[in-house]
């Protein structure tokens, strides 16, 4: 089983490069956000987006939750997949996809107890993926935290829906060996683990890829 990696928050198109240099299947390119590092604004993830290489799918990530705030956005941006940061009503999936037929929508579920469980279920009917990440929405929490969560209740739910999972929260080099073998998940979702006072570290990037070959080698 081959485990994708997105790294995410990127700040320039030479992150970008970076990024895929070292591995990467996937970037991604954080809108304003009231919490977590790398916001960019609208001309910086666009740059972003377009220096993704070919191979290389690039996320737009938004807080916007109303149809006409993300296509906005999407638009702004030229992204060929957003990832919803905040819990929507599922029914926005579907205007979306009205709006912007090519649109691939990836919807995060923070996991805070067993009501995720519920709430994925009910996305993955509408989603094209889920990104189960820490937070806490009502604290207007909303990404970037840099901590883990049950992944206990994160295996779950890749066990319960037949969608690709995305699992991010806390994962670094030292702990994802365990995130892959206790959630299985499609692919895993770094930022803060792969990066030194903001700025993405390369021997972090390095030591990441090394340590996702021999998991891998092991599982």
């Amino acid at each position: 089983m081959r485990t994708r990696v997105k790294i995410c928050c990127m700040a320039s198109p030479s992150e970008v490069r970076a990024a895929a240099i070292a591995g990467a299947d996937a970037i991604g390119a954080v809108g304003p956000m009231p919490t977590g590092p790398g916001p960019v604004d609208d001309e910086a993830a666009r740059a972003v987006i377009a220096a993704t290489p070919p191979g290389v799918t690039p996320f737009l990530l938004t807080q916007e939750h109303t149809p006409e705030e993300v296509v906005r956005h999407v638009k702004a941006t030229r992204a060929p997949v957003v990832q919803l940061v905040r819990h929507v009503d599922p029914r926005l999936h579907f205007e979306l996809r009205e709006a912007l037929p090519y649109l691939k929508i990836v919807q995060v579920i923070h996991v805070e107890d067993e009501t995720a469980i519920e709430l994925a279920r009910g996305y993955a009917l509408t989603a094209d993926a889920l990104l189960l990440d820490s937070g806490s929405p009502q604290a207007d929490e909303i990404g970037g935290t840099a901590r883990a969560h049950d992944w206990r209740l994160s295996r779950q739910i890749v066990s319960l829906v037949d969608k690709p999972v995305w699992l991010a929260g806390g994962i670094t080099e030292a702990n994802l060996a365990e995130a892959i073998e206790v959630v299985r998940p499609f692919g895993l979702d770094l930022c803060s683990g792969v990066r030194t006072l903001g700025k993405l570290d390369l021997k972090k990037l390095e030591s990441l890829f090394a340590a996702l070959r021999a998991a891998e080698r092991r599982i």
